[in-house]
């Protein structure tokens, strides 16, 4: 249990990180669109997903020509820590403007230019 605490703890340490799982928590999404809001690469995005889902933090759909992301639920101990991680992102300025790009959205015209 130690083990995977200290992996979910170290996902967290990293600003865009955080801000993929609030964003996912508002929504499924996929690449692009995350990409987009943070003002990163897909390239980048996909390797902090990928390290996302290696501790069972995110899963995966897909949709058509789309590969969705979003939040994974049922692990107590996840849910606990996530509470917690939400509730300090709240109020944050970065995530606030995240949010309301988030509403704005159109991943048809960002994923098949």
């Amino acid at each position: 249990m130690i083990d995977t605490t200290q992996k979910l703890f170290k996902i967290f340490s990293d600003r865009n990180r955080l801000r993929i799982f609030y964003l996912l928590e508002q929504r499924k999404m996929c690449v692009c669109e995350l990409a987009y809001i943070l003002g990163v690469t897909q390239p980048s995005v996909s390797r902090h997903l990928k390290r996302m889902k290696e501790v069972g933090l995110i899963g995966t759909e897909q949709d058509g020509f789309w590969t969705n992301y979003f939040l994974r639920k049922g692990n107590k101990a996840h849910e606990n820590v996530l509470c917690c991680v939400k509730s300090l992102l709240r109020e944050d300025k970065v995530i606030e403007a995240d949010c309301k790009k988030l509403k704005n959205i159109d991943r048809t015209k960002l994923c098949c230019r």
